[in-house]
Parts: structure tokens; sequence; C-alpha cells
């Protein structure tokens, strides 16, 4: 078992809802839960997927996460409804919302629901492609931990907010899952275990000087916001709109440590394109946009220009043909810890 890289999907997934029985989720639950985090690994986004595991389980241990918590509505009003999710587990919690804002979608033309006292929701781009795989624009932003400096600060004051925005389309969906920092931790740590530079400055060194090593953004906990100061009030905007629809906490009130990063507020958006007009016109539209993408020229000489979301399709049939990557040293601890 240690000597195994490529995992088979299904036993990742098997594995992993085995544990999560062991640990108090109803099997229904455990297998949607562990087949989120399967397909985030599936799909390219490893360190928030199976390599993120261990530490779901360790906030579970804690006591950061209930396993049996499910989240409830506590109001509602037309299309909008504020959610509690009672600290259960953050990507079911995420699912559950992002489920009932596709439906309210269905009613209303657009759905919205304010979820706080949740928990990280592990990869924000699933949210993204479930509204797209059921037909919806979608929205969605969570807040976090306070992990990110204000433009000419030092202190880690906001939160590394990830934002996704996704558009369906038969052709393929446009799905946008960013962090609100140049690189995410979770790059800075894959950059760093690869022994690799940064392509471009990611943050600044203890000394304050930008840098592009990711062993020196980590130790000084200044990683650089997208846009510098436009990316540092675009944390503070999603916070403030999270924290204020959800009634929860924002930013400064969660607790800077990764096993503690609990109740936390999160907004899940969508649009039925259908319910304003012709649904083959609006994908027309959003295929002519990305057309317009793909003709133009790149700047490496045999470049190609790719949408987001372009790119996971062809790691999804690469990673279920082969086998999940998953570094043996992390399958031995999950299947033996």
């Amino acid at each position: 078992m240690s000597h195994i890289d490529r995992v088979a999907f299904a036993e990742v997934h098997e594995t992993l809802a085995a544990i999560l029985c062991k640990l108090g989720f109803s099997a229904p639950r455990a297998h949607l839960c562990a087949r989120l985090f399967a397909e985030a690994t599936r799909d390219g986004v490893l360190t928030h997927g199976v390599e993120r595991f261990p530490r779901f389980v360790a906030m579970i241990q804690n006591g950061a996460v209930d396993p049996a918590a499910e989240p409830v509505a506590v109001s509602r009003l037309g299309a909008l409804e504020r959610w509690d999710g009672r600290k259960g587990p953050g990507n079911l919690n995420a699912w559950a919302a992002m489920e009932r804002a596709i439906a309210l979608a269905g009613e209303h033309g657009l759905g919205c629901v304010a979820l706080g006292n949740t928990n990280h929701w592990m990869r924000g781009g699933t949210y993204g492609w479930q509204a797209a795989e059921a037909g919806r624009i979608g929205i969605c932003w969570t807040n976090t931990m306070p992990n990110l400096p204000p433009w000419g600060g030092v202190d880690p004051v906001l939160g590394n907010n990830p934002l996704v925005l996704a558009v369906p389309r038969s052709r393929g969906h446009f799905v946008l899952d960013m962090a609100l920092s140049q690189f995410s931790y979770g790059a800075l740590e894959s950059y760093r275990k690869r022994g690799a530079m940064l392509p471009v400055e990611g943050g600044f060194d203890a000394e304050g000087r930008l840098t592009r090593d990711p062993a020196a953004i980590e130790r000084s906990g200044r990683p650089l916001p997208i846009g510098c100061w436009k990316g540092s009030g675009l944390s503070m905007a999603l916070d403030l709109v999270a924290a204020t629809l959800a009634l929860g906490r924002a930013t400064h009130q969660i607790a800077h440590d990764p096993l503690q990063e609990t109740g936390l507020s999160q907004i899940f958006l969508t649009f039925h394109p259908a319910a304003f007009g012709p649904a083959a016109e609006a994908e027309r539209i959003a295929d002519d946009i990305l057309a317009s993408l793909h003709s133009a020229r790149p700047a490496a000489p045999g470049g190609k220009l790719r949408y987001p979301g372009e790119q996971t399709l062809r790691l999804r049939e690469e990673n279920l043909r082969l086998g999940l990557p998953v570094a043996p040293a992390l399958w031995d601890e999950i299947c033996n810890g």
C-alpha cells in the first residue's frame, strides 16, 4: 500500500467513506463527503482533495466539526434564505446550501442562501460545478480565518476568501475558482514541496521584499493579494456581505488556527438563465465570448489560451483512467492512521 501513487477513484471513495462512517457519519453522508474529497483530487485540485482529508479528520476528533450536524433554515424571504450550518462538515453544508439555491432559482429565477456557523468547504469550485451541472449560473464565496494582511499592512487581519463563479455550457462549463492571494496557501505548499519557485512574485519575505520563494512567503505570512490593493478591498467586501447576510462570524472573529477554523460565513447565489428568456440564446452568448478568447494570439509560440474550467475536463478524464494521484506517505497515513 505504501508504494501506491495512483489509486483508483472507487478505492479512494470507499476508503474515505469507511473512515467517515467510523467517525460518526451516516452512510449516505459519509459517501457524499468522501466523494467530494475524491472528486477534488480527480479534477486536479490536490491541496483541497485527499491531501486535506487528514486535517478534516483531526477537526472531527478535536470537536471543531460535528459529523452528525445538518444545516437548518432559520429564516426565509422569497428567494433569500438564511441557514445555520451548526458546525457540521463544511463540504456537506455547502453542497446542501447550493442545492437549495438551485431549487430557489427554479422557483424565482434566482436563489440565495446565506450560510453561517459552518466549516471549511474544501474545494470551492465543487459548488460552481454543482450549479453549472444544474443549468444555473452560480456565484459563491466564503470567509476564512485571518491569513492575509491588508494592502500596506503586516498583520493578517483579512481572509484569503475564495470566490467562485460558474456559467453553464453544453460545450464545457466555465468555472472560476480563485483565492484572493496571488497564490493560495495550498499552492504555496505545493510549490515548496516540489522545491520549485513561483512563476511570478507571490508575496513578501520577512524583510518585506517581494519574492517567488514559497517557503519565505509561508514564513512571513504575507502572501500578495490579487491586484494588490484591489484584492485587499475585495476580501473586505466578501467578508462584509457574507457575515452580515448570514448573521455569522466575520474573519476577525475566527481563530487563526487551521484546526480551529470554524464558524465561517458563506454565500450561495444562483441564477436560472432560462427564466429570463431562451436558454439557447444565453448559451450562444457564452459560446461567443469564449470563442473570442480562443481566437486571441498566445504570447508564447505554440501556447494555448484556456478559460477557467477547460483544463479540468482533461485532468478529470486522465485521473479517472490512470487513478487518482496520491502521495504514498499520505495514502499510508489515511489507510493506517
